[in-house]
């Protein structure tokens, strides 16, 4: 049926373009550069979802969660403040650089699902996968001979069509095929060209972009009425390269995106309330271009080189805590918390000035009006705590040594809106 559906729709790439328009701001999102959660109601829970499922954006978390929802359709935006900024420290005199050039962010995301039988359920999402932003008007490396701003941004998108199946005894086997669209741009760190195995393929060229595909599988398990469990895992994204940073980036330019998998549970003590909790993993390491230790650029190994420096990023578990309170028939209310310990070690944050993405602790809030029985309105509010990371031996002596500090702190507001099909007016 997907495929089906893939055939007989847009042409693939011009459902990427459409991807890219919708996709319109980068995500500096709260678990390294991946989203916490997809979807406004998984927002208000912190995006403790693999055993929670609460509308069609479940998709982008365990597809399997399908058909423990109704016929719906899901739009939202996510309004995204980041405040980032960076400290280099050298010679006894340190100097602060401000990141937030471009400092608010839309971030949309849609989902729709459907039971063609009460067992079946098929569904599709489009949403921000994750991303990374800075903008420094004031190049931090302008001491070191790059000219003009300095910053980057990555934007990673996913189109996931999806189909859930429930084999019986309470339990569902869910598949959403993730077709990708990333782009990127680097500009005012041409100094590195020194540095690199294709010295002319490492800033200032503007966005350039690359497609790819990969697949999310996920199991849901009910044991009666008040325990769920689940378990999910989203494959390595196997991408293009970004052709016009292949002196940047590892491996040529290659930026694929990392694995996953996790699993939750959730408890339904009453007909009011629903508790989650989740663990998820992402294997940053696995992606040469971020996990790879730029100690080996240092060592001889150039930019852009097979298994070459990156950005030297460790793997990140993530726990989440969510619940949601069933006030009435109008109104439900969420809140939700959740923590990681950051990707990037004190010893890579020269390279990391780019990519900060270091917050650790979250806070969420969130809740749902029900106009009537068909119109939902959606409301969220996730709060990232600042959080700096100081550097250990992070300049390297061939740019005079000392070290580069990293702060971040986020703020999100969602808003959306539900549309429940398949429901008799009035009712």
């Amino acid at each position: 049926m997907i495929k089906q559906y893939l055939q007989h729709s847009l042409p693939t790439r011009h459902l990427l373009v459409l991807v890219s328009a919708l996709i319109a701001g980068p995500v500096c999102a709260t678990n390294g550069y991946f989203a916490s959660g997809y979807g406004i109601k998984s927002d208000g829970v912190a995006g403790a979802g693999i055993a929670f499922a609460q509308d069609s954006l479940t998709v982008a978390t365990n597809p399997a969660g399908l058909t423990d929802i109704g016929d719906a359709f899901d739009i939202g935006v996510d309004v995204f403040l980041p405040q980032r900024s960076a400290i280099l420290e050298q010679g006894g005199a340190a100097t602060t650089f401000d990141g937030d050039g471009v400092s608010t962010f839309y971030i949309p995301s849609v989902g729709f699902a459907h039971h063609p039988t009460p067992d079946l359920a098929v569904g599709i999402a489009l949403f921000g996968n994750g991303g990374l932003n800075t903008d420094y008007s004031v190049n931090p490396f302008g001491r070191f001979g790059a000219q003009g701003a300095a910053g980057v941004d990555l934007e990673q998108a996913f189109l996931s069509p999806s189909i859930a199946y429930r084999i019986g005894g309470g339990q569902t086997v869910g598949l959403a095929v993730n077709i990708a669209y990333q782009r990127f741009k680097a500009k005012g760190i041409g100094l590195f060209g020194g540095f690199s195995s294709d010295p002319g393929e490492v800033s200032n060229h503007g966005y350039d972009s690359s497609t790819g595909a990969g697949a999310r599988l996920g199991w849901t398990g009910h044991f009666g009425p008040y325990l769920t469990l689940g378990a999910t895992w989203q494959s390595k994204t196997s991408m293009g390269r970004f052709k016009d940073y292949a002196g940047l980036f590892a491996d040529r330019g290659s930026f694929d995106i990392p694995s996953t998998y996790g699993v939750g549970i959730a408890l339904a003590p009453n007909s009011a309330w629903n508790v989650a909790f989740d663990w998820q993993k992402i294997d940053y390491s696995d992606v040469a271009a971020v996990g790879d230790d730029v100690a080996s650029l240092f060592a001889g190994v150039p930019l852009g080189a097979n298994n070459g420096p990156g950005f030297g990023w460790r793997d990140v578990s993530v726990f989440k805590l969510g619940a949601s309170y069933r006030v009435n028939e109008q109104l439900t209310l969420r809140a939700g918390a959740s923590t990681n310990r950051q990707p990037i070690p004190a010893s890579q944050t020269f390279f990391n000035v780019l990519a900060p993405g270091v917050v650790e602790t979250h806070l969420a809030f969130g809740g749902s009006w029900h106009i009537d029985a068909r119109n939902v309105i959606n409301v969220s509010y996730q709060h990232a705590f600042r959080k700096s990371v100081d550097g250990s031996g992070s300049i390297p002596p061939a740019f005079g040594g000392g070290e580069a500090n990293l702060s971040l702190q986020e703020n999100v507001i969602g808003v959306g809106y539900s549309y429940q099909l398949g429901v008799q007016d009035g009712s």
